[in-house]
């Protein structure tokens, strides 16, 4: 398989309190994709966006999508033809396993969409080795999504999991061409487990849950007096500074959210040094208070 993961216009940079940290503005995910922004924008079925917002999103320049596979905004913008099919990277989340399920499904995902082409089709939520080894495994899905890709019907062949370990043991098989895991500032554990073993093998990451379920946006009782949480793009800037992530994506509510997380394209910069050590203790403070982390 192809791999790539090209950060446009960067030098790589640690991610230590104390250093210079970049914040490129494109990537390219490879595949025979058009390079990306490194905002995406994600439908999760439960938002009030309308395919008129995803347009607007779209104007602006965001052009990584990732589908949820409901009849959403992102769908009725593809199949009405709002958006320029050509300028997207169109992203699915598949549940199937077997090889016959998963061709049904991207099917059907085609006449949702209104498309002959998924640019990244991902195995959605991963997370037992079991579950692995049926989707790999014969007659399992990614032998239909390599049928796919043969035939042109799939671009890129990836995998969305919270199981760090077994990321990066999977990403190890060769088999994947890009992972979708779960970054932000109070959940960094893919610093260590993950980044180092896709930054090896040059495997594109998508990063999801950039606001930690909002709890990043909330006080915690051991937050200094005066302080008050950083709004949303204070967040996405957060994973978007990190040299390993090519994708960070937005899940916003509403057009309001998403005017308030597009305000980042107008002041596209890094957090500078003191900025990433209050996100950075902010993170730690919601890790211990916010709840449970699978």
């Amino acid at each position: 398989m192809r791999r790539t993961m090209e950060i446009l216009d960067s030098t790589s940079a640690p991610r230590l309190p104390g250093s210079a940290l970049s914040m490129p503005r494109w990537a390219e995910v490879g595949g025979g994709c058009p390079r990306v922004l490194r905002l995406g924008l994600a439908t999760r079925g439960n938002t009030s966006l309308g395919a008129e917002d995803v347009a607007h999103a779209v104007g602006r320049g965001v052009n990584y999508l990732n589908w949820c596979g409901y009849d959403d905004a992102i769908a009725r913008a593809l199949r009405e033809q709002r958006i320029e099919r050509e300028r997207v990277v169109v992203a699915m989340q598949l549940q199937s396993r077997d090889a016959p399920s998963a061709l049904r499904e991207l099917d059907e995902s085609f006449r949702r969409l209104g498309t002959s082409r998924i640019d990244v089709v991902t195995f959605y939520y991963v997370e037992e080795e079991q579950e692995w080894q049926q989707i790999t495994g014969p007659g399992g899905a990614c032998e239909a999504m390599e049928q796919a890709r043969r035939k042109g019907q799939v671009r890129l062949i990836g995998l969305t999991t919270h199981q760090r370990a077994l990321a990066a043991k999977w990403v190890e098989t060769r088999k994947l061409d890009l992972l979708m895991i779960r970054y932000n500032a109070a959940h960094r554990g893919a610093e260590e487990d993950v980044f180092p073993v896709t930054d090896r093998l040059r495997l594109p990451v998508v990063a999801y849950t950039a606001q930690r379920w909002g709890a990043l946006a909330e006080r915690t009782p051991d937050d200094p007096r005066d302080f008050t949480p950083p709004e949303a793009l204070e967040w996405y800037r957060f994973g978007l500074a990190h040299p390993s992530i090519s994708v960070v994506l937005m899940a916003p509510f509403n057009r309001r959210e998403l005017e308030e997380d597009l305000a980042l394209l107008e002041d596209w910069r890094a957090p500078d040094v003191d900025e990433f050590e209050a996100l950075s203790e902010h993170g730690r403070r919601v890790r211990r208070h916010a709840g449970m982390f699978p």
